[in-house]
């Protein structure tokens, strides 16, 4: 192990945690990882390779979901056109693991500027032909905040008309869009939904319950705001929610800073209480676990990560279950539900 391979010291750490696989029995589809060939979100690849040999360390996970993070992109044409390069570089590899023996990439969110109003038509045209019957719909992540480690590349704002024509072109052609905000968003997500009723949105990451920089040492005020936020959402019958991103730094919990990563109890602990009470008001039919790869990897490992899930929905009921680790991922992106299989 050398400084100049960071991937490989991050895998030893990870390795520090080892654990039992909780309900091996559990079919998973996890609706929420990355790849990319560079260095990505995380400062090293993340691979097909890779992402098999975590989906393949003991949960049971029947496919996935690949969401946009701008990898391999075109190099030239139309700008709006280039994104259309990371649904290529996907198929091929969704293919790859259709044969592999590994998990399966079964749908591809890719990424589309909804600013573009009804123009961004011509895009989701593209990405359906070049996603060779994966392709399920876009994220475009409008998060943003005047700190700069949670900068993110400019954006539209969320009360821009052309932003949500385009929000309401993607349910319209019948795709499903993601969101990606931070948690002082919330409200303006709220509106999001409310003017695009008809499109069927998926919002990522529990909501980006933020916990450094300006938001650190806040979190019994910030997830007061946060669960009436989600309150509000569970108005919005076109809403899913994402259950993760708790591996996340910005999360504030540092697991990545410490000696060893964090396990499934640790996990559990900290996130137990706003899980189940996103679970409670908006329902399982709504919430899905996700598990962030490799981004909340740089917290723990898929093991402990699913296995703090399993912890957190113990007192579910099977029907319950059946929607947060399957079924409700299932409805948002339109893969065969569990009985349909």
């Amino acid at each position: 192990m050398t400084q100049d391979d960071p991937g490989k010291m991050h895998s030893d750490w990870i390795a520090k945690v080892v654990e039992d696989v909780l309900e091996p029995e559990i079919p998973i589809l996890d609706p929420h990882h990355h790849l990319w060939l560079d260095e990505g979100h995380t400062g090293w690849p993340y691979t097909l390779e890779d992402f098999h040999k975590d989906t393949g360390s003991g949960h049971n996970i029947v496919g996935t979901v690949f969401l946009e993070c701008h990898a391999e992109y075109r190099k030239d044409g139309p700008i709006h056109m280039q994104p259309v390069g990371e649904t290529e570089f996907i198929a091929r590899i969704a293919e790859q693991s259709a044969v592999s023996g590994g998990a399966e990439i079964k749908a591809i969110q890719a990424n589309a500027d909804v600013s573009l109003g009804a123009a961004v038509e011509e895009v989701l045209v593209a990405h359906e032909h070049a996603g060779r019957g994966r392709f399920r719909g876009v994220r475009y992540i409008t998060a943003q905040n005047d700190h700069p480690p949670l900068a993110v590349y400019a954006n539209a704002a969320m009360d821009d008309p052309m932003y949500l024509q385009g929000v309401r072109r993607v349910g319209e052609l019948g795709y499903t869009y993601d969101a990606m905000v931070y948690h002082p968003q919330l409200p303006e997500f709220v509106h999001v939904a409310r003017a695009c009723p008809d499109t069927p949105i998926v919002l990522d990451h529990l909501g980006c319950v933020l916990g450094t920089g300006p938001y650190k040492g806040r979190r019994e005020e910030i997830l007061e705001f946060w669960k009436a936020q989600i309150a509000e959402i569970a108005t919005c019958d076109n809403v899913f929610l994402k259950l993760g991103g708790i591996g996340m730094p910005m999360m504030g919990f540092r697991w990545d800073k410490r000696d060893q990563p964090a396990n499934s109890a640790e996990l559990a602990e900290a996130w137990s209480d706003p899980i189940r009470y996103a679970i409670e008001v908006i329902g399982a039919n709504r919430c899905m676990f996700e598990s962030n790869f490799p981004v909340d990897k740089r917290g723990a490992g898929y093991v402990p990560l699913w296995n703090s899930f399993k912890l957190i929905a113990a007192d579910c009921s099977a029907d319950e279950k059946r929607d947060l680790f399957h079924d409700t991922a299932a409805r948002a992106y339109r893969l065969p539900l569990l009985a349909d299989a």
